[in-house]
């Protein structure tokens, strides 16, 4: 491992904060050292901090994902994962990471906010990755690669020649975003992860597993990784009730799968039906729960959509996204409403 190379130095030699549930794990005792109400006034058994890495779940969340429990990290949502990576690896003022537009905000944003420089390698024509162009931007003090698949919001799968191009050849470490691989026909990387000590894979229960309220997020990456990642969070930074719908949900990874299987079928129909659209100039292909569809006036429908109580995303500023609206897939009454409701707008345009 190159932890050295990739990660600051002051952070590896940190010593880490250890929190009451830390010196112990079991609940079956007189608890007195952690300044908890004894009484659990809210009648709710969450009077109580929970274990900070959350043993239970991350078993089962292991056995599910079939990779050791010591190569995840549990997060306040990916965004937690995205923001430690950042802390952890660059220099504020010195350092900066790499991303790929049209993506994902917040590598960006949350890089700013750390005093971090924000390189840009724009994504073709076809939104894939340019490898060499790439590599001609990663420079001495280029920490991160963010790559996004599927894109978000393109909706589009990364090729894999492209990314494994990427990560036997990027300087330092490659963060792969997969938040929607579940809505795509091809599995993601984590099959893969021991075969790249440099790769990190960001995944969320955001999505398929619908627990967007919840935030929870994970990060597999090698041990060492990860072990970083555990060293720098916030002392509870997954609550009890995050970690408790969580457990729940995989506990019906049936119904998940059924809903998966949903919205991959109103997906194709809410593809086609936009399609016949005259409004309507381009569906591009997606691998996601979301359509990016460019439009002949995307601000002009974006604002007869929300004056109608339908809100979309207008990506119309980003890159190679003109004209674009991001509509996420709904419900089939929710996508039927969404379809009248622009054959009145053609209509009476």
């Amino acid at each position: 491992m190159e932890l050295n190379r990739w990660f600051r130095k002051d952070i590896l030699e940190l010593q880490p904060y250890r929190c009451a549930r830390e010196e112990w794990e079991a609940e079956e005792a007189i608890l007195l050292d952690a300044n908890e109400n004894p009484l659990d006034p809210s009648a709710q058994g969450l009077n109580r901090y929970p274990h900070p890495l959350h043993p239970r779940l991350r078993q089962a969340i292991a056995r599910w994902k079939q990779v050791p429990g010591e190569s995840l990290f549990l997060g306040n949502g990916s965004d937690e994962a995205i923001d430690l990576l950042i802390r952890a690896t660059c220099r504020p003022y010195r350092d900066e990471v790499l991303v790929l537009p049209p993506t994902y905000g917040m590598y960006a944003l949350l890089a700013r906010i750390q005093s971090v420089s924000v390189r840009t390698v724009p994504l073709n024509a076809a939104f894939q990755p340019e490898p060499e162009a790439i590599l001609r931007q990663a420079g001495n003090r280029t920490r991160l690669l963010f790559l996004c698949s599927p894109n978000n919001p393109t909706g589009n799968l990364l090729e894999e020649d492209r990314v494994d191009f990427l990560l036997r050849h990027f300087p330092g470490l490659v963060i792969l975003d997969e938040a929607y691989i579940d809505f795509a026909d091809q599995p993601g990387w984590l099959n893969r992860l021991e075969a790249y000590p440099n790769l990190v894979i960001l995944q969320t229960f955001s999505k398929a597993m619908g627990l967007a309220g919840a935030r929870l997020g994970m990060a597999f990456a090698h041990p060492n990784i990860v072990a970083v990642l555990n060293r720098i969070k916030f002392p509870y930074n997954v609550s009890r009730l995050a970690a408790r719908a969580a457990l729940t949900a995989l506990k019906r990874l049936p119904a998940v799968s059924e809903s998966i299987s949903a919205v991959r079928r109103e997906r194709s129909r809410l593809a086609c039906s936009l399609r016949k659209l005259t409004l309507v100039e381009q569906v591009y292909p997606s691998q996601a729960n979301f359509l990016l569809v460019r439009f002949r006036d995307a601000r002009a429908v974006f604002q007869a959509l929300q004056a109608r109580r339908i809100v979309v995303r207008d990506r119309s500023l980003l890159p190679g996204c003109e004209n674009c609206l991001r509509i996420t897939v709904g419900s089939r009454e929710q996508n039927q409403y969404l379809i009248h409701t622009l054959q009145t707008l053609e209509a009476t345009s």
